[in-house]
């Protein structure tokens, strides 16, 4: 080695790993060999000095790296201002010190370049300790404007934080602070410029605020503004070690000339698009907090229809949608006539705002898809639908006003980055008196996606019994099944009589069977290309469910023509999903009841599969409405999902005994 003295001489600590003694000298042994360390009252020239002393040590190989570091550099650039209680304000450097274990300058730079859209080079921030904070500066005129009209938004989290600290889950906070104040601010077709956000403690804790600050700035980053910087206080005196407040302000702008988005604008025959969010805020987690009181889960437990992957308290806490990005361009084309982000206030509340006195809405739950977590709390919580809306969003971030000839231009806009429905329209107003809004099919659609709602309300009496064996179920697939997943989750709820034990494909390779996979299910491939005779093929399918004790068989997207021995043997055990509501006919394999064929319904049929199919061995339907004009894509993804919410509800009526088939063909109903 070479090059040690004059290291130690610029003051570095050098720390060995890899080296050892030979003859009086210093050689490599292998692996790191050295730490070269630089203490300094300044981060950067620290940085400068350790990497200048790596530079002076030579041996063969010899590698190190220029990174370490520039971690702490970039945390710099997002100054934060950490205050003690009224008047004992703490220089930046010194909660940096403590957080990062770094030792900085007594003066943090007074200008620091963010990673900004172009023409916003222009923003920078200043640290001003003697002001009691810091101080962000915004060229609004490089920005673009011509002749702005800035726009300000301020949110908090309330009782969502304390949530969060009770799941003791922080990562999603960030990004649901700024996806409130941003949305907000989308209400008034503005540009969110710049954000600044404040956190109030009683006991500092490095790591929550670390978490939030980085959940904040790359929220930021992806709404498009800069992020100033998170101001931190401590306060014992006022809140307990484990209470905390975090609250942000957001500055946008728009042109003085561009069309506002008005209250008085709607009008009847104009519909409502719906943009679809998991979150709960605002009042909506005072009820939370009274349904867990009652409930049997922790919010550590599997969240309902989670399969294990995701815990109750995550789904509790999903952050709000950040609608910036898809939504800007979409709102300033002015075919937006209003727009309400959905938060604080419930969907009923959210829609109202918008909504002029001379007109009233009517909304279809089951034209969108409501999140199982606010199914599981109408249940868990015994609440009723009106509570639903009036309480909890229900799935849906925001909603948007538009002309009827607009819809689906708009739509489509839309769904280019975001998950979106037409889920009501505009009408005359009700004289009943109450809401000016009315929510059609809620109950429906609550239960429909309830695990436990499904299971528990398919036949009345159709939970499984504790001790009792549950049904051994295979689905047979060919790839192009959609159900799959959803007999899983459903087959895994405790209220479930039934259990998949096998899932067998006529193709390798194909998802459903990664999706068995992980879910711990066997699987095997049968490949029909492989038999001379379908016959043959049949028989090999028979022996592999006799192997696994096979009690019913589930077709999903499965391909191949089933043989008349095979249909005789398994009859009233096997199940299929079509894309009909009307008498069955062979070619199940597209919508029997297309839009322009003039039908106002479609939707799924589960039935028992016979030789001779008919109308007779139907187990459980799943209607849903035809609009008018509805491309017959959107058709086909809302008769998936329909598959998806009526396959369970038909295994459970069978394999609970609520339903089976009669000699005559006929399904028959357990009294």
């Amino acid at each position: 080695l070479a090059g040690l003295p004059q290291a130690e001489a610029l003051g570095l600590q050098v720390f060995h790993g890899g080296t050892t003694l030979r003859d009086g000298r210093v050689v490599t042994s292998g692996g790191r060999v050295l730490s070269i360390t630089a203490v300094r009252d300044d981060l950067l020239q620290a940085l400068g000095e350790a990497n200048r002393g790596a530079a002076t040590i030579h041996f063969q190989g010899a590698t190190y790296r220029r990174d370490v570091g520039q971690r702490g550099v970039r945390l710099l650039q997002q100054p934060l201002y950490v205050s003690r209680g009224p008047g004992a304000g703490v220089p930046v450097h010194v909660f940096l010190l403590f957080l990062w274990g770094m030792a900085l300058a007594e003066n943090v730079p007074a200008a620091a370049s963010t990673s900004l859209p172009p023409r916003r080079a222009l923003m920078y921030k200043e640290s001003r300790s003697e002001l009691g904070g810091f101080a962000g500066f915004f060229d609004l005129k490089a920005s673009g404007y011509e002749d702005p009209i800035l726009v300000c938004q301020t949110k908090g989290l309330g009782a969502k934080l304390q949530m969060a600290q009770a799941c003791q889950r922080h990562g999603t906070l960030g990004q649901d602070l700024v996806a409130l104040c941003v949305n907000a601010l989308l209400a008034q077709g503005a540009e969110p410029l710049f954000f600044l956000s404040y956190f109030t403690c009683g006991k500092l804790d490095a790591e929550v605020t670390e978490m939030i600050q980085e959940g904040i700035a790359e929220a930021c980053r992806s709404a498009g503004c800069a992020f100033l910087g998170l101001e931190v206080s401590e306060l014992p005196g006022s809140f307990s070690a484990g209470d905390s407040d975090l609250a942000g302000f957001v500055v946008g702008a728009l042109e003085r000339g561009q069309v506002a988005l008005g209250l008085q604008r709607a009008e009847e025959e104009d519909v409502l698009l719906g943009l679809a969010s998991p979150g709960i805020h605002g009042r909506g987690f005072g009820a939370v907090r009274k349904v867990l009181l009652v409930s049997s889960l922790r919010c550590s437990a599997p969240a309902p229809g989670s399969c294990g992957n995701t815990t109750l308290g995550e789904a509790l806490l999903s952050p709000a949608r950040l609608y910036s990005p898809a939504l800007l361009p979409v709102l300033r084309s002015g075919h937006v006539k209003a727009f309400a982000p959905i938060a604080e206030e419930g969907l009923l509340g959210g829609i109202s705002r918008i909504l002029p006195e001379h007109v009233s809405a009517v909304l279809d739950a089951l034209s969108w898809k409501i999140p199982e977590i606010f199914c599981w709390l109408y249940k868990e919580g015994n609440l009723s639908a009106e509570e639903m809306v009036q309480t909890f969003p229900c799935g849906i971030g925001a909603v948007l006003v538009v002309q009827q000839d607009l819809a689906q231009h708009v739509l489509g806009a839309i769904r280019r980055r975001e998950e979106a429905w037409l889920i009501g329209k505009v009408v005359a107003p009700c004289h009943t008196g109450g809401s000016h809004i009315e929510v059609e099919n809620l109950v429906e659609a609550l239960q429909l996606g309830s695990p436990q709602g499904l299971l528990g309300t398919a036949a009345g009496h159709t939970q499984h019994q504790p001790g009792k064996k549950r049904v051994k179920v295979a689905v047979l697939v060919s790839g192009t099944g959609t159900a799959l997943s959803a007999l899983i989750a459903y087959t895994k709820e405790p209220g479930s009589c039934a259990q998949v034990v096998l899932v067998i494909s006529s193709k390798s390779g194909v998802e459903e069977l990664r999706n068995a996979a992980r879910a711990g299910i066997p699987t095997r491939v049968i490949d029909h290309k492989l038999f001379g005779s379908r016959s043959e093929f049949d028989s090999t399918i028979d022996r592999v469910l006799e192997e696994f004790a096979v009690e019913l068989i589930c077709l999903s997207g499965f391909r191949r023509i089933l043989s008349s021995p095979f249909l005789r043997k398994w009859k009233g055990k096997i199940l299929n999903a079509s894309p009909s509501l009307f008498p069955l006919i062979k070619d199940g394999d597209a919508p029997q009841e297309p839009p322009q064929s003039g039908f106002k319904v479609t939707g799924c049929t589960v039935h028992f599969v016979l030789e001779d199919p008919g109308p007779r061995a139907v187990i459980h339907q799943e209607p849903i409405p035809v609009r008018a004009e509805e491309p017959e894509e959107t058709l086909s993804e809302r008769l998936k999902e329909a598959e998806c919410r009526a396959f369970p509800v038909a295994l459970q009526l069978v394999a609970s005994g609520a339903v089976s088939l009669a000699a005559d063909g006929r399904t028959s109903w357990r009294q």
